[in-house]
């Protein structure tokens, strides 16, 4: 095949984004506060920010790191990097400070941009640059040329790093190419019938999949990007009465609130595709108050940072019902196998591990060539979480393989949470498992044995304070006798039998 036709079959995210711009430069791109920009006024100043980042010495393939909360230049620094092939990494400012520095030191950006009232989080010992957002960043763009940037970017180059907990207790940084963002912009089109002017409501963090993902693909689309920071019901309720939107994202721990604060505004949407996530931990009567507030179905979603809106996210819950099981539709343009610790396909109605493949996939972990190689081994991504596919061909969600907990829409693995307890050294053991919770969904329990009965379950918690993010922290710690951990016969505790004493003593 000869290389022009190679070249033109390859797109970019900036490519499809510059060419809704072209095509209706007038139409509203970003809002926030009030403040609109066009896309025409939004490619403008991309094309600025890409040629001065160039003119920084940033190129194809070098790292950005941002440290902000949401706001329009975030997805403006994005499209900006797509531009010129620069990878931007979503840092999470919810972080302590060892996390937030590992995440920094893992990617080695080459210029961190940073708002004003975060900047002080970042290493004072870094030789990196650091942009301040404000002032410095608009006088960077008021000097730069308007003129669009020549590079030779590939769908397969790294567009974000979004960060992801791993079994070590230190984040990994996955990282979404060109090609699996498109991707994904297509299934979520295709998969919840979107409009080309649905827009988006962009509350969630950014650094998180689903405002940016949902952001970027409303972007190519052509539809509005209302920029909220944070969960500020009277902003979001204000955006879907005024603006048709495709997917208004919900998750555990804000629902209750958000119905009430519906409620209370006798709101009126616009119209809306779909609504909420992550159905398996909010409870089902709150899916169905919220639907039927809203008109709107709910997302029987189940995908990953690593895989998009794939691959298990077509079914819905009719609005107004209270849904008795929540049994998943595999998402179309996707490959999914159910496989037993052999990588062997399992028989339907037994629990295998969800492996998957198809194009929305991220390029793996950033310098992580082992897990790299354990979780794409075969050819398939393996997800780590267990299902049993039904005699229909759907599929019902079994357990979280390696005790994943999901707070609040956030991923907390028990093992961060043991390693600052066990760092204290008159802690013997630790473990660490989940249980439900009205309004996060699932929260984690710490249980631990203790060699010095001075050491209370204040003090612990104190340790997880200092140490953890908010949500990572348990919710309750309890002290138990070594010798009272369930174990099996290798000796490793039984979290399932712990997870039982909880609910016996409740």
């Amino acid at each position: 095949m000869n290389e022009p036709t190679v070249l033109a079959g390859r797109s970019t995210v900036y490519g499809l984004f510059r060419a809704r711009a072209q095509t209706a430069p007038q139409q509203p791109a970003l809002s926030q506060h009030g403040d609109v920009r066009s896309y025409g006024e939004l490619l403008s100043r991309t094309d600025r920010l890409a040629s001065a980042l160039q003119a920084q010495g940033v190129g194809r393939g070098d790292r950005i790191a941002i440290l902000s909360h949401n706001r329009m230049e975030y997805i403006e620094l994005e499209l900006a990097a797509a531009a010129i092939g620069a990878i931007v990494c979503c840092l999470n400012w919810r972080l302590v400070k060892d996390e937030l520095f590992h995440c920094i030191d893992l990617v080695s950006p080459t210029l961190i941009v940073a708002e004003e009232d975060l900047a002080s989080s970042v290493p004072r010992d870094t030789d990196v640059p650091v942009l301040l957002l404000g002032k410095s960043y608009e006088k960077l763009i008021d000097e730069a040329p308007a003129e669009a940037v020549a590079c030779n970017v590939e769908p397969e180059d790294g567009l974000i790093v979004l960060y992801t907990s791993g079994t070590t207790g230190l984040p990994k940084g996955a990282v979404i190419s060109h090609r699996a963002m498109i991707a994904r912009s297509l299934v979520f089109s295709s998969e919840w019938t979107l409009a080309t002017d649905d827009g988006f409501v962009a509350w969630a963090p950014l650094f998180h999949m689903a405002s940016t993902d949902h952001a970027l693909s409303t972007l190519m689309r052509g539809g509005l990007v209302t920029v909220v920071d944070g969960y500020r019901a009277d902003e979001i309720i204000d955006a879907i009465e005024n603006h048709p939107i495709g997917w208004l994202v919900l998750i555990p721990g804000m629902i209750e609130d958000f119905i009430a604060a519906c409620e209370a505004a006798k709101i009126r949407p616009h119209g809306i595709r779909i609504c909420g996530a992550m159905a398996d931990l909010v409870p089902p009567h709150q899916i169905a108050a919220v639907t039927r507030i809203l008109d709107t179905p709910y997302a029987n979603s189940f995908g990953a940072t690593e895989t998009g809106l794939a691959p298990a996210s077509r079914g819905k819950i009719a609005p107004g019902v209270v849904p008795e099981t929540l049994s998943k539709h595999q998402t179309a343009f996707c490959e999914v196998r159910l496989v037993d610790a052999e990588d062997d396909d399992v028989a339907d109605g037994e629990a295998g591990e969800l492996a998957m493949r198809g194009p929305t996939l991220f390029s793996g972990y950033w310098n992580a060539d082992e897990a790299n190689a354990e979780c794409f081994r075969g050819g398939w991504f393996h997800m780590g979480d267990m299902f049993r596919r039904n005699p229909d061909g759907t599929l019902d969600f079994v357990d979280r393989a390696k005790y994943l907990i999901k707070t609040g829409g956030e991923n907390v693995y028990p093992a961060e949470i043991e390693r600052v307890l066990l760092a204290d050294p008159a802690v013997t053991d630790a473990a660490v498992v989940r249980t439900s919770d009205d309004k996060w969904g699932e929260v984690p329990v710490a249980f631990v044995s203790v060699s010095d009965d001075s050491l209370s379950q204040d003090m612990l918690m104190q340790r997880c304070t200092d140490s953890l993010a908010r949500y990572k922290r348990p919710s309750e710690i309890r002290i138990i006798a070594f010798d009272d951990f369930p174990r099996s016969t290798s000796g490793k505790i039984q979290r399932h039998l712990l997870e039982k004493m909880i609910g016996k003593s409740r």
